[in-house]
């Protein structure tokens, strides 16, 4: 029996597929342990539809969770729609919390900067194009060729 390269190429990568669908498979698993373990009730959450909010319970029969979109409102969804759990971002200090924050500091910045350059600078207005530099008149240098004759 003649085994050629081309058989034993598939063989390697069919192995090669398998082991990644197996190690993707236990990955998997672990990132839902992960998820199971920080889901509980007064966490804030994120649902796969992009709900955000405060769990309230969860009914692990019925498969329901019950989320806090807002004060007063509850909304009951599916217990795998829980897609993660949100923790708080903290802003440090200068740090803006808006984008409209963001372009008010970034604006005072370039202003400074601005008013930074003018007065190291200081230059006098810039010529025109054509206007002499100096104040005094040049007079023009003539080039005269003698011709020389024979």
């Amino acid at each position: 029996m003649n085994i050629d390269p081309l058989t034993i190429g598939m063989l390697v990568v069919l192995a090669i597929l398998i082991f990644f669908m197996f190690r993707n498979s236990r990955k998997r698993r672990a990132d839902q342990e992960k998820l199971r373990d920080q889901i509980v009730p007064g966490a804030e959450i994120m649902t796969n539809f992009g709900l955000f909010g405060t769990l309230k319970s969860i009914d692990e029969v019925s498969n329901v969770a019950e989320v806090e979109t807002s004060p007063g409102n509850v909304v009951r969804v599916h217990r795998q729609t829980i897609a993660k759990v949100v923790e708080p971002v903290t802003v440090g200090e200068g740090e803006p919390r808006s984008v409209e924050e963001a372009m008010a500091i970034a604006n005072r910045e370039a202003e400074e900067r601005e008013r930074a350059a003018a007065e190291s600078t200081k230059v006098e207005e810039a010529p025109a194009y054509g206007e002499r530099i100096s104040t005094e008149a040049k007079k023009p240098v003539r080039r005269t060729t003698k011709k020389v004759s024979e």
